[in-house]
């Protein structure tokens, strides 16, 4: 009996200890976050290019734009010049996908990794210095494109 009334009272003390506040609030993921989620959509897009899997860059791409759209308008801080600045370099990327054009590929990459480095110099984050991918971390997944089974 104590244990059912114990078990009773529960919802009105969460209910008084303001726990319920929390459901209401919407979740927001913190900048970093979002940006390290970026990161990988970064590495991933290099390996899925330079395999060649056109299918596999084009969607990671869709993912990194996705994440830059995410980051841009849940964080109206971030100047809108450094968003608008990744949007040729992202234009640039989708057309070597599209060509299926790996030179074209390797050069517009670099432009959208000299693009994120503005993008970091001008909210003040020049420490965060991206690089093109020399050693895939994922080691789950294969890059080149397989066969239809």
């Amino acid at each position: 009996m104590a244990l059912l009334m114990m078990c009773a009272s529960a919802p009105l003390a969460i209910a008084q200890s303001g726990m319920n506040a929390a459901i209401d609030d919407q979740y927001v993921p913190r900048l970093a976050d979002i940006m390290s989620t970026v990161q990988l959509r970064h590495m991933k897009l290099w390996f899925a290019g330079s395999s060649p899997n056109w299918e596999l860059a084009a969607y990671e791409l869709r993912r990194l734009k996705a994440g830059l759209v995410d980051a841009a308008s849940l964080y109206p801080g971030i100047p809108a010049t450094s968003v608008t600045t990744m949007a040729t370099p992202v234009q640039s990327i989708a057309e070597a996908i599209e060509a299926k054009d790996r030179g074209k590929f390797a050069k517009t990459f670099g432009e959208l990794t000299a693009g994120c480095n503005g993008c970091h110099q001008s909210i003040g984050r020049g420490f965060i210095v991206m690089r093109v991918p020399t050693a895939s971390p994922f080691s789950d997944q294969v890059f080149p494109p397989q066969p239809p089974k």
